[in-house]
């Protein structure tokens, strides 16, 4: 198995797209300590995944923000267009900590190379992250972490319009919300909670069912599989029943709402998604990796892919290899024969000019590729 970085400013957003392209949302403000006063706008980048290696051929400025999951870009199943989430925005008193916002925009890419964005929305809940599309195309989740909310957006075209909002309770923060593919019920990670927690979905009305999973501590992004049996999810506190904070992946069977399988895997477990056959999940750990070159460890720990087979109720690592500095998602090709990952790219001493070349030149190197099956 091979990975690729998809390198870019702050790129944190990968979504599978059914189609040649894959979208990514660059952070312009997460900035480190040596990074202060090189803010830039935040930004969507298309990029290609026809060619080899896959290239960016679009771009456009939109909030969009690397704090909170990978799953805060859900892209339309022929590609025309992108719901992109942006859980922090530029603080003017404090450049150095971002504020939480609430800001959720419709892209259009029916031309790749030029995207526009066409709406952007307020929804009245703060720390917007994970975000979903139901298989009808006509309803939004976004997990609103601030808030301990869910918010539902009914989708019209290419239009979003906030319909409600269902508070799942007190410091229950939700990270991310997953659809079952056959849109009847929704799964928020409530990372406060350590649940996941079902929601029964008839129209724009969701509901919370009771049926709740305590999958691990600090549940963070989930996936359900394309059968709907199974929601897989990462748990960067590590297992509930364990003095140690190993991050775990759970599988959850979500017929008879039960823990499947508790299975420790590494550091921070930041990412978990399938492959398009659902045969396979692929699993970024962040693995305490360096953030800037001016770590001492820089050069010796990277990030971690691991790659695991994913059966009734298990997981089996099959490779795993090393990856990139403070990477963040990954996605799978169309044929599921590859996988890219996106990186926290350093800016350390850079100029703005410097910056913006960076961001545009996404798939410039091959992470390492060192795989054991």
């Amino acid at each position: 198995m091979r990975g690729i970085a998809v390198v870019g400013l702050l790129c944190a957003l990968p979504v599978v797209a059914e189609a040649r392209l894959a979208i990514a949302g660059n952070d312009g403000k997460q900035l480190q300590a040596a990074e202060q006063g090189l803010v830039t706008p935040d930004s969507v980048s298309v990029i290609d995944l026809a060619a080899y290696p896959p290239k960016v051929i679009g771009q456009v400025q939109v909030p969009a923000a690397m704090i909170g999951p990978p799953e805060a870009v859900a892209v339309s199943r022929d590609d025309s267009f992108a719901i992109v989430t942006a859980a922090q925005k530029i603080n003017p008193a404090d450049a150095m900590h971002p504020a939480d916002n609430d800001q959720v925009s419709v892209i259009d890419l029916s031309r790749p190379a030029n995207p526009r964005v066409l709406q952007t929305v307020a929804v009245g809940a703060v720390g917007v992250s994970g975000v979903a599309m139901n298989a009808k195309q006509n309803l939004v989740l976004v997990a609103a972490k601030m808030s301990d909310a869910i918010v539902v957006l009914r989708l019209a075209g290419k239009t979003l319009t906030p319909v409600g909002k269902i508070d799942l309770g007190t410091k229950a923060q939700p990270t991310d919300v997953v659809f079952a593919p056959d849109g009847r019920h929704a799964y928020a990670v409530a990372q406060g909670a350590s649940k996941i927690m079902e929601l029964a979905v008839e129209g724009t009305k969701v509901t919370l069912t009771g049926q709740d999973v305590a999958p691990g501590r600090s549940p963070y992004g989930a996936s359900v599989t394309p059968d709907g049996n199974w929601l897989i999810n990462t748990n960067v506190g590590g297992a509930l029943d364990s003095t140690d904070r190993t991050g775990t992946l759970s599988v959850t069977d979500l017929k008879a709402h039960r823990l499947a399988l508790s299975l420790a895997v590494g550091r921070t477990p930041e990412h978990v998604t399938l492959s398009p056959d659902g045969k396979f999940a692929a699993l970024v750990l962040a693995n305490g990796a360096a953030n800037t070159k001016s770590d001492p460890k820089y050069d010796s720990v990277t990030g971690i892919l691991k790659i695991f087979a994913v059966g009734a109720g298990s997981l089996t690592e099959v490779a795993h290899a090393d990856s990139c500095h403070w990477a963040q998602g990954a996605t799978f090709s169309t044929d599921g024969k590859l996988v890219f990952i996106l990186e926290r790219r350093d800016i350390e001493n850079r100029t703005a000019t410097e910056i913006a070349e960076v961001l545009t030149s996404a798939f410039d190197r091959e992470c390492r590729t060192a795989t054991t099956a």
